[in-house]
Parts: structure tokens; C-alpha cells; sequence
């Protein structure tokens, strides 16, 4: 009988060396391993400008400094960092009696929360569970300095973002992964290569080879000795929050950001991440064709201004209900909408990477805003 010990040490790792290792793609210059010092090495030189944010360093005291904005800690990492929630508006009171899911049953929405009883939308803003994805988490900083100034971190004046986030409440989760941004060493990858991006995101096996996206994915938690450097998709646990087992959790950063919904009942949530491509809203899976529809009508919004602002931006999503051979997963966003009754969807931002969607640093904090002004705008025209 093959043993546990055997298995893990012996027979797994023959796996994994027959399976994942490969010749150079000479026609994208891909690798298929590299170690930690070559990933390190290969990090370029450079000062990143202050209004870049790549790390989770000086969050707790920018966060402990608002005077406009109001701080909360939701919970506490396998790491031991702290998950920050910071909110901008008073909560208003409306009425209460049932969570999302049996009001739903008793066919009454408004029995989990009278969100049409208040004056103003309540926004949900998740930054990255995926630790490496930090153009969320630089812009969300940048959100609340505009909040709190007028300006974002560049000095530019933001006076009209300001003012429409004055007339919603704010609640911004500016690192949904703290362990996982504290592992990210490059602190931004734009100007680098795919290689990099597969290499902090998802990390790589015992034998340097990359874990690659999807099967990053086919192992939860990601634990064992064959895993050699811990991707940042990771807590410090291996818990990929935007895959926790929402039933039993396994991390407590999804469920902290869902308390947060369940408790706020927001009207609209973005879980911000990042990938190689252009800007793209995408269609959020498990939820009503009706909320699909609207997520729609935002991206439309986010996209025309996009082009207005000579800004890259992808293609529209179609909406339809899940199926086929491999239908969509029940993540993050989803879990929004059925803890809140939320417009939930996920924002895929361009990291700038080499060979892909090519964008400074610059032009992926003004995607950034981009995407929160038609947020705003589009939850505030709902309530008119």
C-alpha cells in the first residue's frame, strides 16, 4: 500500500517534475521555472512614485490619521495582519428583519433591509484577495486621500470624485489579502514580464517550476511540501480568498469582508483585481440575470469613459446563466449578492506587464478612479 509519507515525498514530486516541466515557448519567451533569487533578481531598480501603493506598510497608520474617514479593524491574518475597513458617511438606520437569504425566500426583499428607505446608496469597495493584484489597492488609498483632501496622492485635485463619494457611503476594504501583499516583493509589475506575474502570483512547486493558473487553483489549501516559494494569491495559511469554502470558512478574511456586506447591506461591491489584459468589468456568476443586466449598463458607462479619457478598455460581457462543462465558480463576488442582496461584480485592472495591455503606473490609477467615478455615478442615478 502506498503510503501518505510516500506519496507526498516521493511519488508526488515525479509527478509534478513529469507533468510541468517543458521546453521554452520560443514564440513568447516563456518559462517554465525559476527560482526565488532569480525572481528577486529580476526586479527592476527603481524609486516607485509615493502615490504608488505596493505594500501593506504604513496601512495601519494612514488608516489611524483620518479625520474625515472612520477606521475599523474587521479581523486579524493567519500572518497577524490586521484587515482594515475604512468608511466615509453615517450609517443610516432603516428597517431589519431577516438576513438576505430568508427574505428572499419569504419574497420580500425588503424584509432583509429597506434599502430603498435611505437617502443615499452605500458602496462596497473589496480590495485585492490576490495579494500581487496592488493597482486596487493603490487606487482604493488614493480614494480615501481624495475623501479626506480633495487630491489624490499625486496632488491632482479630485474635487468632483469627492463630491459624489460625499453623497454615498463608503465602505473601502483596501487590502483583502494582507499576507498576501506583504509577500510581494516587486511591489508593482508593470514594466515586467508575464513570467514575473506567474511567479508572485501563483507561486511554484517543489521544484521551481510554476503552480500556473488554473491549477494554482486545483489545490486548497495551498499547503504541502512540494510548494516552494507561496504565491501572493495566498494568505499565510495557503487560503485563496476569493475561493474559501463559504459553508465552513477556512480564512477569515472572506468571511470578515462578508459580514461587513451582510451587515451594511450595500447597494453596489467590486472586488478589485488584476490581470494582464485591458480594464474589464466582468460578469458576475450565480446572481440574477436582472443584476447581470445592470453590471452591464455600468461597465458601458466605465468603458465610455475610459475612451473618453483615452484609456484602454475591454469588451462587454454578455449575460446568460451558468453552465457547460466547466461553468463559472461560485467565489467572492458572488457570495456578495447572496449575503446582501448586492450589485456584485469583479474588476480585472491592466498590471502594465511586458507583451500584454501596456500601461504606466500613472495610467492605472486613472483607470482606477475612472472605474470608481462610474460607480458612484451609477448607484447615485439608480436612487434618483
Amino acid at each position: 500500500m502506498v503510503t501518505a509519507v510516500f506519496w507526498r515525498t516521493l511519488v508526488l514530486p515525479s509527478l509534478l517534475l513529469s507533468t510541468s516541466l517543458a521546453q521554452t515557448d520560443p514564440a513568447t519567451s516563456r518559462v517554465n521555472r525559476m527560482t526565488y533569487a532569480e525572481a528577486r533578481a529580476r526586479i527592476p531598480d527603481r524609486g516607485l512614485p509615493d502615490f504608488w501603493i505596493g505594500d501593506v506598510k504604513g496601512l495601519t497608520s494612514r488608516c489611524e490619521r483620518l479625520e474625515r474617514g472612520r477606521t475599523a479593524v474587521l479581523g486579524v491574518t493567519p500572518g497577524g495582519r490586521p484587515i482594515h475597513l475604512v468608511t466615509f458617511g453615517d450609517r443610516e438606520t432603516v428597517s431589519h428583519h431577516a438576513n438576505f437569504n430568508s427574505a428572499i425566500g419569504g419574497q420580500q426583499a425588503s424584509a432583509y433591509m429597506d434599502k430603498a428607505a435611505r437617502t443615499k446608496p452605500v458602496i462596497l469597495f473589496v480590495g485585492p484577495v490576490h495579494g500581487h493584484e496592488v493597482e486596487g489597492l493603490t487606487g482604493l488609498v488614493n480614494l480615501i486621500e481624495i475623501m479626506e483632501t480633495g487630491k489624490d496622492l499625486r496632488g491632482r485635485t479630485q474635487t468632483g470624485l469627492q463630491q459624489l463619494g460625499e453623497r454615498c457611503r463608503l465602505l473601502i476594504v483596501p487590502a483583502g489579502n494582507p499576507d498576501g501583499t506583504a509577500r510581494f516583493e516587486p511591489r508593482a509589475l508593470q514594466g515586467m514580464g508575464g513570467d514575473d506575474l506567474r511567479f508572485w502570483g501563483q507561486g511554484t512547486w517543489w521544484d521551481d517550476s510554476f503552480c500556473d493558473w488554473p491549477q494554482c487553483k486545483r489545490r486548497h489549501p495551498m499547503v504541502g511540501r512540494d510548494i516552494h516559494f507561496l504565491g501572493c494569491y495566498f494568505n499565510d495559511a495557503g487560503i485563496n480568498p476569493m475561493h474559501d469554502e463559504w459553508f465552513a470558512p477556512m480564512g477569515p478574511e472572506a468571511p470578515a469582508i462578508l459580514k461587513v456586506a451582510s451587515l451594511e447591506g450595500p447597494d453596489l461591491a467590486v472586488s478589485l483585481h488584476s490581470h494582464g489584459s485591458k480594464p474589464a468589468v466582468l460578469r458576475p456568476a450565480y446572481v440574477p440575470m436582472e443584476v447581470q443586466q445592470d453590471i452591464r449598463s455600468l461597465g458601458e458607462k466605465c468603458y465610455a469613459l475610459l475612451a473618453e479619457r483615452r484609456l484602454p478598455y475591454g469588451s462587454l460581457f454578455t449575460a446568460g446563466p451558468e453552465g457547460g462543462k466547466s461553468p463559472a465558480s461560485f467565489n467572492l463576488t458572488s457570495a456578495l449578492y447572496h449575503a446582501s442582496g448586492a450589485d456584485s461584480f469583479t474588476f480585472e485592472s491592466p498590471h502594465g506587464v511586458q507583451g500584454y495591455c501596456q500601461a504606466t503606473l500613472e495610467e492605472i490609477l486613472d483607470i482606477q478612479l475612472t472605474l470608481y467615478e462610474a460607480m458612484l455615478q451609477h448607484a447615485l442615478d439608480k436612487k434618483q
